[in-house]
């Protein structure tokens, strides 16, 4: 049979399973809220730097005389176990909840607290040796210990979406290289335009991604400033005089992150501005990468009807019903990843907007919401990176064949012809089928020959240089 121990808070006494690490708080917390289905631990970032933040709370502690330097120890000790992931299982509130995150905080005091215990030599529950609250929770308020904790995960987190993000973008420049001399037609408003590189639109791609590595760097550097020492409002309530400070000094070594200590704490423990950056950009790339993907499906579009200018590689069958049917089906996920990146945007917007006075208590949608997009963003760049983007070909002679066939190559002649001029040769060949060639060098003798040679090279449709 199972066994349990009891605990009890001021609202009372409750069993606790006695082979869990969690205590009573977190007992309440799994039974009021059941929203996501999503626990705490599905963030492991996440519970390794509550870990850290709670090992630099018990060194700054001992160090103002505030701890028993004992109990700190065993507190640290304890937080370096949990911060390897070794108590993961543990951290089961669901990461949507009420109490602006409380009961994550409480969680992680009472998992940390019992796993000290154990190296003590006592059992879980003996809090009068190791108190969730008294002795974890020194100097501390969930109201600066979660967001401190969110930041620096969300820190880390951002680092692996970063290297995802570049290796796509090197990927769509290595596709430059490889297009470089695939000659195509380029399109604006679905229409023909002029003449242009595959490899310079490929290239394209890799320059419009990794201008957002620039935005998540500063990113990073917003979500580095921390409230750690503001407790419950930003006064410094029940912290000794100095801890501010010394606790960012031990999280800095701790983390190997430049954290800063917020110039005003006050503002710092109900401001939410970072978080509606960060969302912003994790927006702005998905809306790249969407417009990225919405064109791979156009230009591979076809085979026989569309523009088939680049295939896709073959996944999957496209049909239950229609043999020989294969989708885009790649750049068509990442489409729909973005979308919901976008709309957790609107998420964080709203919860950052219903911060009132001096804490917001929204801040565990935020972090759901940033934590959601970042790994699903970061699953959609490895996604279309190797099931997409590595294994694209060209249609080569089939692009070129587009190109010399178009009514757009006739801008090329503006210069020589005068835009009047033109319009009557592009007017002509739309009219009777014929080729701008036939149209301005054959029945109109607009050029010669060795003009026309000379305007219509390869290099200069993809480079073009001014000829008059």
């Amino acid at each position: 049979m199972q066994q349990f121990r009891t605990e009890h808070d001021f609202l009372g006494e409750r069993a606790i399973p006695i082979d869990v690490y969690y205590g009573i708080q977190t007992l309440r917390a799994l039974e009021n809220f059941d929203i996501t289905g999503i626990p705490l631990k599905s963030e492991p970032l996440f519970v390794q730097a509550l870990a850290h933040v709670k090992k630099a709370a018990a060194l700054a502690n001992r160090d103002l005389g505030v701890l028993d330097p004992t109990i700190a120890a065993y507190i640290a000790q304890a937080c370096d176990r949990v911060a390897t992931g070794e108590f993961d299982s543990q951290f089961t509130t669901d990461m949507i909840q009420g109490g602006a995150g409380t009961s994550v905080n409480m969680n992680a005091n009472e998992v940390i607290a019992n796993v000290a215990l154990e190296m003590m030599g006592k059992e879980k529950g003996q809090y009068e040796y190791c108190h969730p609250n008294n002795h974890v929770n020194c100097s501390q308020s969930t109201n600066d210990a979660y967001p401190t904790a969110f930041r620096i995960a969300l820190n880390n987190k951002l680092v692996g979406y970063s290297h995802a993000l570049g290796q796509l973008a090197d990927a769509f420049a290595e596709k430059g290289v490889e297009f470089r001399d695939v000659l195509k037609m380029g399109r604006t408003q679905l229409q023909d335009a002029v003449p242009m590189s595959m490899g310079d639109e490929f290239k394209a791609f890799a320059t419009n991604l990794r201008e957002e590595l620039l935005r998540i760097e500063d990113s990073r550097n917003l979500i580095s400033e921390i409230n750690m020492g503001a407790t419950a409002i930003g006064t410094r309530v029940n912290a000794p005089a100095g801890y501010a400070e010394i606790v960012t000094e031990h999280l800095r070594d701790i983390t190997g992150l430049n954290l800063v200590l917020a110039g005003d704490l006050i503002e710092a423990t109900y401001d939410t501005g970072a978080y509606v950056q960060l969302s912003g950009v994790l927006k702005r790339t998905a809306v790249k990468l969407s417009k990225i993907c919405n064109d791979l499906r156009l230009l591979s579009s076809g085979p026989r009807t569309g523009i088939n200018e680049i295939n896709l590689p073959p996944l999957q069958p496209g049909s239950s019903i229609m043999p020989g049917k294969v989708n885009p089906v790649v750049p068509e996920v990442v489409n729909q990843t973005a979308f919901y990146v976008i709309g957790a945007d609107l998420t964080v917007t709203m919860a950052a907007e219903a911060g009132q006075l001096q804490l917001n208590v929204m801040e565990p949608v935020i972090s759901f919401a940033l934590f959601t997009s970042i790994s699903y963003l970061t699953r959609a760049c490895h996604t279309l990176r190797e099931k997409c983007v590595v294994g694209i070909t060209a249609n080569a002679a089939h692009a070129e064949q587009l190109v010399r066939g178009s009514i757009g190559i006739v801008t090329q002649l503006n210069p020589i012809l005068g835009y009047e001029t033109v319009s009557e040769i592009a007017k002509e060949a739309l009219r009777t089928g014929k080729s701008v060639y036939d149209v301005a060098v054959t029945e109109r003798q607009l050029l010669t020959q060795a003009k026309w040679d000379e305007i219509f090279t390869f290099e200069n449709l993809i480079r073009p240089n001014f000829i008059q």
